[in-house]
């Protein structure tokens, strides 16, 4: 078997601007405090990669321009949608208004395992601060919560690495939905 080169998998994909042209899924993203501006450019990187219809940096979530965020996300922040809002509950409101369901991915008394889970769409995906998780008031606000399983010792993933668990989860279903 061959291995694609770089150059064969760029040819096949979409210049900037079509993929600002096409049509976004029906999934949000809000991060509640995350530290970290490399895990908030990873989350960039895999929010475009399942056309993530707009991510929301809240709180001390950093937002771009910022070299830490443009090294991991190696341009995703130039294409997806995002917003900067200081107070998570005032989006959290907003959306749940506007008829999105949404989602903590959170360990918590009745969170299900996300795999078990049918998404209604829209939903919005709310990941918390690395140690902190998602803050207690956004807790209070929230439609359901689902978690990633942990068998070990680990309380939970890093969040780059939980966001695309979910994202993925979340593009099956509505691809399964199509069908």
């Amino acid at each position: 078997m061959r291995k694609k080169s770089h150059q064969e998998i760029q040819k096949s994909k979409p210049s900037i601007e079509g993929v600002k042209a096409i049509s976004r899924m029906p999934i949000f993203v809000l991060l509640d405090n995350v530290r970290s501006l490399y895990n908030v450019g990873s989350i960039f990187r895999t929010s475009e990669a399942v056309l993530v219809e707009k991510i929301f940096l809240c709180g001390i979530t950093g937002y771009p321009p910022r070299k830490e965020i443009s090294k991991t996300a190696l341009g995703a922040e130039e294409i997806v949608p995002f917003e900067y809002e200081e107070e998570a509950c005032d989006v959290v409101k907003r959306l749940k208004a506007e008829g999105v369901k949404v989602c903590a991915v959170e360990l918590c008394e009745g969170s299900e395992p996300y795999d078990g889970v049918e998404f209604d769409f829209p939903v919005c995906f709310v990941f918390g601060h690395e140690v902190e998780g998602v803050s207690d008031e956004v807790m209070e606000l929230v439609d359901m919560a689902i978690e990633v399983p942990m068998l070990g010792r680990a309380n939970s993933l890093n969040v780059a690495s939980c966001v695309p668990i979910i994202l993925y989860e979340a593009l099956k279903q509505l691809r399964d939905a199509k069908k």
